[in-house]
């Protein structure tokens, strides 16, 4: 069974940092680009980072930028999101994405992304 699964999330204080892994089993990521999306209650589910296949090229929101990367080890079939500096309003629940693609375009829309994990929960207090 193909799927996608987040791990890593939890509940942290400001200021601090988390790595979140996306591990994939039953497809090879290598053939994908990734991205990270998070929501908050009430709120649309928003992007947050991508990455291409290889690693070599990312993209991110300006609300994250400079704090959090984006990264990935193919041999392990896994992609991460470092993020440094957490604040309250990082709160929410992180999902990973895939989308085949062979060439680098900035997909920052939830459709543009058939494949989904389930979801991680990052809660920052103040």
């Amino acid at each position: 069974q193909e799927q996608l699964v987040e791990s890593g999330g939890g509940s942290v204080q400001a200021g601090d940092s988390l790595r979140l892994s996306c591990a994939a089993s039953g497809r090879t990521l290598s053939n994908y680009a990734s991205g990270w999306f998070r929501q908050s209650p009430g709120k649309e589910r928003e992007f947050v980072a991508s990455i291409n296949w290889s690693g070599g090229r990312t993209y991110y929101a300006d609300s994250v930028k400079g704090r959090f990367t984006v990264s990935r080890d193919n041999a392990k079939n896994t992609v991460y999101l470092q993020m440094n500096g957490l604040k309250p309003e990082d709160t929410a629940v992180y999902y990973c994405a895939a989308r085949e693609a062979q060439f680098w375009v900035v997909r920052t829309r939830e459709y543009e992304y058939p494949y989904w994990g389930q979801g991680t929960q990052v809660t920052v207090s103040s």
